[in-house]
């Protein structure tokens, strides 16, 4: 049975992507601890990031960081968060955030009902910051 994040990544569900490739793809989480709270996620249906072959999770943690740039220049953060949970979804993604307290780092604080319109300006400003950064 296909994950959530694959009925994501096939556009069965919606999402708001910042980044897609032919392996990767990043888009806001539905559930954000702070604004412009980004899943990084392999299209390959993978469950626990120890499986990851080690040239793959060398390219999504290359992703993770570039992500994390733009979320720290589009928010003004002082820190990207970086988290790897996996309890939530039996596919691999790691949650990139702006950070700006300890708070952040706990994902039992996220925002169960982000507005679409702070979902919206936190899309196009990592849109943004990302083609700033290439």
């Amino acid at each position: 049975m296909a994950s959530v994040f694959t009925k994501i990544i096939n556009r069965e569900l919606p999402g708001r992507f910042v980044y897609e490739d032919d392996e990767f793809v990043a888009f806001l989480t539905i559930a954000p601890v702070t604004q412009g709270h980004v899943l990084v996620v392999p299209r390959a249906e993978i469950d626990q990031w120890q499986d990851v072959d080690p040239a793959v999770w060398g390219r999504i943690t290359a992703l993770t960081q570039r992500i994390g740039q733009a979320v720290i220049k589009a928010f003004d953060a002082p820190r990207a968060g970086l988290l790897i949970a996996g309890l939530e979804v039996p596919h691999l993604h790691l949650h990139v955030f702006p950070a700006y307290t300890l708070d952040d780092v706990n994902i039992s604080n996220a925002d169960p009902n982000p507005s679409a319109e702070s979902l919206d300006e936190a899309q196009a400003k990592i849109v943004a910051a990302l083609a700033e950064l290439s």
